[in-house]
């Protein structure tokens, strides 16, 4: 049971690890979009942002929903910008090291 519950996490933090997706995650941070919008806003092509919003779905980060012709795009559960918001302040904190380290030279 425990070995299942490292692999669901290691999914979701898989997510993550992929700079296009992030991109998308960003975008939704404002709300629900439009893949077109999705495209617009990080000037991707509409086959590879399905195929990360789709593995994304797939995952539980974001859900889908169709308005006319067109899919909507939001993320589930807003503490996924709470994980994002860490990552940037553990790499801002790593950034101010390096700078210091960068002096001393």
């Amino acid at each position: 049971m425990e070995e299942e519950i490292f692999e669901l996490k290691a999914d979701i933090l898989k997510v993550f690890a992929q700079s296009t997706r992030l991109k998308i995650l960003e975008c939704l941070r404002r709300g629900e979009r439009s893949i077109h919008e999705i495209l617009s806003a990080i000037h991707g092509e509409q086959s590879n942002i399905s195929r990360h919003i789709f593995l994304m779905q797939k995952n539980h980060i974001v859900r889908t929903r169709k308005d006319g012709v067109r899919l909507r795009v939001k993320v589930k559960d807003p503490e996924i910008f709470n994980i994002l918001d860490r990552v940037s302040k553990i790499l801002k904190n790593q950034l101010k090291e390096q700078e210091k380290l960068l002096l001393k030279v």
